[in-house]
């Protein structure tokens, strides 16, 4: 027997058997070290969608059941479960991050530093319950909630849902705004005559205020950006002079920019005012039929100028140009719509491209910690859009789009 030889058979079969044990063995730590890594990453991601979506972190056991729904269902099924109303959970969604998210709407110095008001709450509700969130802008809506009565004069029962901590998931309830205020349901317009919008862009003034904010708020767009001075200025008030400091160029290339879109349209809120009695306490008064004193101020700046007769709005922009881009519904003529009253006017504001998109853009913002500006963040918020339109405008489509795409990131 050839010894030698019989044992380097052997080591060569122990080689190779050892060989074979180590790659397995590799193999089997590198699966291992993947299946870690992956589960890592989704808990990562199901922290971070719960942290942005509530602006808290979520409990140990909670962000366990978080990252076995990502595992099993997917990012965008668990940041719907986030905000599920029914789940206690959900809790500071409402209460926290819709509050921040709307409160600055509210108030001409646009501060998220302002008491919960009508307005807030609206938008929390509409939110909460799965609404057409383009009904914002035109609806007979408000949300109220606690055991106090809604009062036209002051703020007290928001005022005292917030300082109670109260639970806004389950706290506000739906109303319809004609049977509290007061006005026609034909007269509603949602947050726009809400109590809180009434008292910040109504009082005073000339209630160009009530347009500027509401394109501000809700199309992203401020007046310089929708500045048009083709459009004639025929429907421009008295009030506004036309030779500013003497110099009519002022007003032919400047001025007039701005008053024919917004002087056409803030037109719609021709009957309504704030009535301010001091002490926090005021009411939105709406005459119907009767133009308020306001929008007949400083007629001897420019007597020729334009009498407001009516409540009757136009939307100028219709018109071809470079506001045609703010993608209108049915524009397909490219003529001006006309309307009568602020439900009409927040109709025609709501149902544009703009409207949309100003919500995806908002909420992208809030969750992702910036503006959508990139190519591919520009492609992501399109489809969002896309799926905003597709839900019947449910705004927590939106959120939970953009805290999936957000994640990882």
């Amino acid at each position: 027997m050839n010894t030698s030889k019989s044992l380097k058979q052997r080591d060569s079969v122990c080689g190779t058997s050892l060989y074979k044990a180590v790659a397995v063995a590799l193999t089997f730590a590198t699966l291992v070290s993947v299946q870690h890594d992956a589960v890592a990453a989704e808990r990562e991601q199901a922290k971070r969608m719960y942290d942005r979506l509530t602006g808290t972190p979520p409990s140990p056991a909670l962000l366990d059941t978080l990252t076995q729904r990502v595992q099993n269902q997917g990012l965008y099924p668990t940041a719907m479960f986030i905000m599920d109303k029914d789940q206690a959970h959900s809790s500071p969604f409402y209460s926290v991050t819709l509050k921040n998210f709307a409160t600055p709407w509210t108030n001409r110095d646009q501060t998220v530093f302002a008491p919960l008001n009508d307005y807030t709450a609206t938008v929390i509700g509409m939110v909460r319950d799965d609404k057409d969130f383009r009904s914002l802008l035109y609806a007979d809506v408000l949300y109220v909630g606690g055991s106090g009565a809604y009062s036209t004069t002051d703020n007290t029962m928001y005022a005292n849902l917030e300082s109670s901590n109260a639970d806004l998931r389950t706290a506000l309830q739906e109303r319809q705004q004609s049977s509290l205020n007061g006005l026609p349901a034909s007269a509603t317009a949602g947050i726009i005559t809400s109590r809180a919008a009434a008292e910040a862009f109504f009082i005073d003034g000339t209630n160009r205020a009530m347009f500027r904010f509401t394109l501000m708020n809700h199309l992203c767009r401020d007046m310089e950006q929708v500045h048009d001075t083709s459009r004639p200025p025929d429907r421009i008030r008295q009030d506004v002079t036309r030779s500013p400091g003497g110099d009519s160029s002022v007003f032919q290339n400047n001025c007039v920019g701005c008053h024919n879109v917004m002087d056409s349209m803030a037109q719609a809120f021709a009957y309504y005012d704030f009535d301010e009695n001091g002490g926090g306490t005021g009411r939105l008064v709406y005459t119907p039929g009767q133009v308020q004193p306001k929008y007949l101020i400083n007629s001897d700046n420019f007597k020729p100028g334009y009498v407001t007769p009516n409540d009757q709005w136009e939307n100028r922009m219709r018109l071809p140009g470079q506001n045609t881009l703010l993608g209108w519904e049915g524009n397909n003529d490219f003529t001006v719509r006309r309307g009568e009253g602020a439900k009409s006017l927040g109709q025609e504001l709501a149902h544009s491209d703009a409207f949309a998109q100003c919500q995806v853009d908002k909420v992208f913002r809030t969750v992702c910690f910036r503006s959508p500006e990139s190519s591919v963040d520009r492609s992501k918020r399109n489809d969002i859009v896309a799926a905003f339109r597709n839900s019947n405008y449910n705004m927590k489509t939106v959120f939970a789009e953009t805290a999936a795409y957000c994640a990882g990131q």
